[in-house]
C-alpha cells in the first residue's frame, strides 16, 4: 500500500534520509522506533505529503503522496504529537471533516467517544490534554481511512485509556487498512505493534515481525548476565539477556531490549534481518 524507494530528504543542510527504501502492507500495525531526531515524524509527514522527497519516491496506492491529491488524502489521516486544538466540540470538528472522507462513520465516532468517556458536545478548548487526544483518536479511527499515522498516540493518556486505545486500534485494523505508530513509549503498545521498524540516523536498521525477531534472537530472563549475550539489561532481581537464537528456542520479544540491542549492534542486527527488507 505504501512504497518508499531510494528516498532522500534533508532540512536545509541537515540530511535526514539517504536513499532509504521500505514498504508497508495492509493488515498490519507497524511500530516505528528510533532515538530523538532520527526522522520518525519526518517519515510520517513524507507519507502523508506534508514533506516532499528531495530524491526518490513515496507512493500510496501507486500515487505520489506529495501532490496531496484529494483521492490520496481521503485515504490517509495523521495525528501529530504536537497537534493543534481544533475549534468547537469533538462532534462539530468531526462533521467538518465528513465531506473529505467518504467512508467516515458518524455513528462509530459517537460510539468511540462513549468508550473513551469523551463528551462530544463539550468544547475541546475546555478539555484536558488527555481528553483532547482521545477525541482526536476517536475521530481519526471513525474516518475509516486506509492509512492511519499516529505520532506518540499514548502521550497524555491515563492507564485505562491506554488499555482502551490498544483494544480499539487492534479491532480497527483489517486486511484493507494499516496503522503506523511512532513512539518512545513502547511499553504502552508492546503487544500491539507488529512488525517493528527501527530507524537510526539516515538508515533503516530493522524491519521485522515478532515471529522473525524471535526466530533469530532469544530473549532470556535470568538471575545473571549472560556473557554470550549481544546485550544485557538489568532489572530488579536479574537480567534480560538478548542472544543469537542458534538453538531455535522460543521467547517473547522484549521491544525495549530489542531496541537497545539494535543501537549497540547496528551492523549485526541489520545483517541478521536483511532478508526482512525484501
Amino acid at each position: 500500500m505504501i512504497e518508499i524507494k531510494d528516498l532522500n530528504f534533508s532540512y536545509k543542510k541537515h540530511p535526514v534520509f539517504r536513499s532509504i527504501s521500505i514498504d508497508f502492507a495492509p493488515n498490519n500495525i507497524y511500530g516505528l522506533l528510533g532515538e530523538n531526531g532520527v526522522g520518525k515524524t519526518t517519515l510520517l509527514k513524507l507519507i502523508c505529503g506534508l514533506q516532499s522527497p528531495k530524491a526518490g519516491s513515496c507512493t500510496v496506492n501507486g500515487i505520489a503522496s506529495f501532490p496531496r491529491l484529494p483521492e490520496t488524502l481521503s485515504e490517509i489521516y495523521f495525528i501529530s504529537e504536537d497537534f493543534a486544538i481544533p475549534k468547537g466540540t469533538p462532534i462539530s470538528h468531526f462533521k467538518r471533516l465528513l465531506p473529505f472522507y467518504p467512508k467516515a462513520d458518524l455513528s462509530l465516532f459517537k460510539s468511540l467517544c462513549e468508550e473513551f468517556e469523551v463528551e462530544n458536545n463539550r468544547p475541546l478548548s475546555k478539555m484536558s490534554y488527555g481528553q483532547q487526544k482521545k477525541a482526536l483518536i476517536a475521530s481519526a479511527i471513525a474516518l475509516r481511512t486506509r492509512v492511519l499515522l499516529l505520532d506518540e498516540p499514548t502521550n497524555g493518556l491515563d492507564i485505562p485509556s491506554k488499555t482502551l486505545f490498544r483494544q480499539i486500534v487492534s479491532r480497527s485494523c483489517n486486511e484493507d487498512t494499516l496503522f503506523i505508530i511512532s513512539t518512545h513509549q513502547v511499553k504502552d503498545v508492546e503487544n500491539l505493534i507488529d512488525p517493528i521498524i527501527i530507524l537510526s540516523n539516515d538508515d533503516v536498521l530493522l524491519k521485522a515481525s515478532h515471529r522473525e525477531i524471535s526466530e533469530k534472537l532469544y530473549f532470556q530472563t535470568a538471575t545473571e548476565q549472560n556473557p554470550e549475550a549481544l546485550y544485557s539489561e538489568p532489572f530488579p532481581g536479574g537480567y534480560v539477556n538478548v542472544c543469537l537464537n542458534h538453538e531455535g528456542l522460543e521467547s517473547q520479544v522484549n521491544i525495549e531490549a530489542l531496541f537497545n540491542t539494535t543501537l549497540h549492534h547496528k551492523d549485526t542486527v541489520k545483517q541478521l534481518f536483511h532478508t526482512s527488507f525484501q
